[in-house]
Parts: structure tokens; C-alpha cells; sequence
């Protein structure tokens, strides 16, 4: 049997099918199982995951709509099943999904949009749950695919070379972290497409909160984010401005994310770091507004959430449209008005638990 993957949206909610693809692997072996991402950094996380047989990159939004076409249709009719990874629901993703051809193409019939965005040409769906975590979701279009209910889920992964860890050591070394550190890792970005930007907290809390950290704890700090946040990870920086604080600046994804592993805690915004950060078993505290939580905590892994927990959250769920607030008063008032004090208070109540751990 070959399969095709398709994961063309976030690297968060490409590592989200991890779980689903170590089970398909377990229980199909000998199955050809094929990944299409288009993020480079979805590339990084699974590059190196031994359940898959072929991993294939492609920039549809750099190649055009000529040279993508041409590229959809090299692969058509290669494949008996496709499945499209949860989150997709844009109709571009079922075009592609269609124009390969297989006979199954497996998808989620979102409550939102589902028709305009084409859901109807796959013939294999999974209802969607606004009460269930993607991971979960994805599980049940592999239960769909296998024809058998999956006893239990895996944790999510991400494999590394060696080349990785050597970085990472000769970073720590460098900055002399050493073992007995408690070190607190802090991403204060996110997507910023379709207004993504709004889920963010602001930059200056991040300030705060770490200089309170810095005061009353025995702590060094490291700064996380894209090559597209370095603006934002040198205001927070200089902002702080303390010698416990240091920038990670790395030039994979995996790199960044073998310097995670040493982090006792990491602080985040709904981002694909918090993902990562889950798949290496961190203590992940997440900043959370508008997002619907049940989509998308920290799977499998010692975790919490810091939210406002407003009476109009959550107000995002997953359609193509950009993230819009209705509130009159204040405009994303969930993120907004969460305030440095809320968010410390939740984090020390949080650290004492691990340190009993």
C-alpha cells in the first residue's frame, strides 16, 4: 500500500501527526509511506523520522501556481490513499489532495466552511470534535484508514542526529549552563498569517515577567524564535538586559530544538515551539487567548495553561478566514489583559510543582 501524507499547514500541526504516523507505521509495515510538506521547518522536524519512506518538500507559495501544478500532477495516480493532516481546511489543500488521484482521500468535514472550501472531494471523513485535540483527530483517520479502533496514542516525536546535540552542548558550554542551572526557555512569537499575530502576548510583559523571574529565582533565561522574530527576541532582550539572558540563534529548527531540551521549564505562546516543546517532554507553560485549548495543549507531557478563560472564548477555530475579535470593550481583551502578575503567579504556583517532582 502507498500513502501519501499531506501537511502543508503549520509545523505545529504538521508534528501533530506524528503520533498518528507511528501507528500507521506499526501497523502497516511494509506500507510505502510518503510525506508532502511546503515549511521548511516541518521538513526539520521530520527529516529524520524513521516512519516515513520518503519525505517531499515543495514551496507552493514560492513555485507559483505553473510549477506547483506541474509538481501536483508528477505525483498523480503514485498513490492508493492520501490523507490530509488536521488542521487543512483550505480548498487548496483538497484541490491538491484531488488532483493526485487516489482512490481513498482522507480528510476531517469541518463544522466551519467545509463546503466552500471544497471537503466534499474527499470520500473518506472524520467529523470534527471542537471538544477533541488534533492529535485525537488525526488518530481517527487513521482508525478510518486501518478499519480498527487504536487502543492508545503515542507521544508526539522528533529525531535528531548527533550533529544536533553537538550544538546544542557547545551552546550551553559557551554560555556556561551547566547542569545545576534551572533554565527557563521563552518563545514570544508565533504565525503571524492571518492575523496569527493577535494571539501574541505583548513583548514587554515577556520583559517583565522575566526580570521578576530573575529576581526571585537562582535562573538563566534563553530567547527563542524564528530567523522572522529576531526583531522581536532583541527587544525583549535589551529590554531585560541582564547577563542571565541569552539569545538562541541557530540555523535549523532542529538545533533550536536540541537547546530546548535542556530548558526545566519553557514558557510560550500558542506556537509551534509549545508543540515542540511537548514532543520533548517539557514543562510547558502555555499563554493562551483566543485559541480553542482543547485543540491544542501540550499532548503527553507535564503542562499549563494560562488563560483569561473569558465568557466569548475561544472565538478561533480552524477555517481559512483571518482571526477577527468581536468584542466591543477591547479588542482581544484575552490576550490583552493578561496581565505580568497573573501569568507569574500561575508560573511559581507551576515551578514549585516540578521542583517536588
Amino acid at each position: 500500500m502507498k500513502i501519501l501524507i499531506i501537511a502543508l499547514s503549520g509545523i505545529g500541526d504538521a508534528l501533530m501527526f506524528s503520533p498518528s504516523l507511528k501507528v500507521l507505521k506499526n501497523t502497516l509495515p511494509s506500507a510505502q509511506i510518503d510525506m508532502l510538506v511546503m515549511l521548511k521547518g516541518a521538513y526539520d522536524i521530520y527529516k529524520f523520522n524513521p516512519n516515513i519512506s520518503n519525505l517531499i518538500y515543495f514551496d507552493f507559495l514560492r513555485e507559483g501556481a505553473v510549477n506547483s501544478l506541474k509538481f501536483v500532477f508528477s505525483l498523480r495516480k503514485k498513490y492508493d490513499a492520501t490523507i490530509n493532516v488536521y488542521p487543512s481546511n483550505r480548498r487548496e489543500y483538497n484541490i491538491i489532495s484531488f488532483l493526485i488521484g487516489a482512490r481513498k482521500r482522507f480528510a476531517v468535514k469541518y463544522r466551519r466552511m467545509n463546503f466552500q472550501n471544497f471537503g466534499w472531494l474527499n470520500n473518506f471523513l472524520v467529523d470534527e470534535n471542537d471538544d477533541t485535540h488534533n492529535v485525537e483527530t488525526n488518530i481517527k483517520m487513521i482508525e478510518k484508514l486501518l478499519e480498527k479502533k487504536n487502543d492508545s496514542i503515542p507521544p508526539m516525536e522528533i529525531f535528531f542526529q548527533e550533529e544536533d546535540y553537538e550544538f546544542a552542548d557547545k551552546y550551553l558550554d559557551e554560555r556556561k549552563i551547566t547542569e545545576k542551572d534551572f533554565v527557563i526557555g521563552i518563545h514570544p512569537g508565533c504565525a503571524t498569517l492571518k492575523n496569527h499575530i493577535k494571539r501574541r502576548w505583548e513583548p514587554e510583559k515577556f520583559v517583565q515577567l522575566s526580570r521578576r523571574f530573575l529576581s526571585e529565582y537562582e535562573c538563566k533565561i534563553l530567547l527563542f524564535g524564528g530567523p522572522e522574530e529576531k526583531e522581536l527576541k532583541s527587544e525583549i532582550f535589551n529590554g531585560i538586559n541582564s547577563e542571565r539572558v541569552f539569545l538562541v540563534e541557530t540555523n535549523t529548527l532542529l538545533q533550536s530544538s536540541a537547546i530546548m531540551k535542556r530548558c526545566n521549564l519553557f514558557i510560550t505562546n500558542d506556537s509551534a515551539l509549545m508543540h515542540i516543546a511537548s514532543a520533548l517532554q517539557l514543562n510547558v507553560v502555555a499563554i493562551i487567548g483566543p485559541t480553542n485549548t482543547r485543540y491544542i495543549h501540550p499532548w503527553k507531557t507535564n503542562y499549563k495553561i494560562v488563560s483569561l478563560n473569558l465568557e466569548c472564548s475561544p472565538c478561533f477555530f480552524y477555517s481559512p478566514k483571518p482571526l477577527t475579535c468581536s468584542r466591543r470593550d477591547v479588542q482581544f481583551k484575552c490576550i490583552k489583559e493578561l496581565s505580568t502578575e497573573e501569568v507569574f503567579a500561575s508560573v511559581k504556583t507551576f515551578i514549585s510543582k516540578i521542583r517536588e517532582l
